[in-house]
């Protein structure tokens, strides 16, 4: 299973990023790894609920797996490893991470994968956060910002698309424009590996104290759109639609 990986999966723009990559390069990823607070139900630093994250690794076609996490955090290295040696009983050696310049967290990557003897995928790593963003919006991924930091844009930066304009404004902020520092978090809703997409009806800003004061984009109501697909359909049919919650 030498080209089979697992994913550290937040939902968000930078591991899709790094799935996409990883399965350019020829890597198949046989599970998405994500890590929820046991306590919200809610993907840690995120806030996106553990069920719209399972919709999103359906619409993308992988299978997740979602392990509760301590809310304070105290414990996550310790979680981490447990949930990763469950899944390499299954004989994977690889994991694909998605993280661009910070170097605390490589090295704890790198740190943590060796006691794990797993080897560690950083697609992303040491490239430009405004190549990347832009190689996301250019592929044909659509994000939106679904958590940020106060003092980065308030109650109106939450729900706005990843789009050109919005890198520009990062860019003129000196923000990086990934938000690698945790300025934001990002949650994808469609893109090149997504069998459908998610369409969010309804949302509503709300603020937040926690490890820093942010605010986080509450989604209510949402539903799934089927994907016309090359040989699936008729020419100019109507994409079916599911209704959620």
């Amino acid at each position: 299973m030498d080209n089979v990986a697992i994913s550290s999966w937040s939902g968000g723009k930078d591991s899709c990023l790094a799935v996409f990559r990883a399965l350019k390069d020829g890597i198949r990823i046989k599970y998405l790894l994500n890590f929820m607070s046991r306590e919200h139900k809610r993907c840690c630093f995120h806030g996106i609920e553990s069920s719209l994250i399972s919709l999103q690794a359906e619409s993308i076609g992988i299978p997740l797996v979602q392990k509760g996490v301590t809310p304070d955090m105290k414990k996550y290295e310790e979680e981490f490893k447990e949930a990763v040696n469950e899944l390499k009983k299954e004989g994977i050696n690889k994991m694909v991470f998605g993280d661009i310049y910070l170097l605390d967290q490589f090295s704890w990557v790198e740190r943590v994968c060796h006691d794990l003897t797993i080897t560690p995928i950083e697609p992303l790593w040491n490239n430009s956060p405004s190549s990347l963003v832009r190689e996301f919006i250019n592929s044909g991924f659509k994000s939106i910002i679904v958590s940020a930091k106060d003092d980065i844009g308030g109650k109106d930066f939450v729900g706005r698309i990843i789009d050109e304009d919005l890198v520009q404004e990062l860019e003129s902020r000196k923000i990086c424009p990934c938000g690698e520092n945790g300025e934001f978090h990002s949650f994808v809703v469609d893109g090149p590996i997504f069998k459908n997409r998610i369409e969010i009806l309804e949302s509503e800003p709300i603020f937040k104290e926690g490890f820093w004061k942010h605010w986080f984009l509450d989604i209510k109501k949402y539903r799934v759109i089927e994907k016309i697909r090359t040989g699936e359909g008729s020419p100019g049919g109507i994409p079916g639609t599911v209704p959620q919650r």
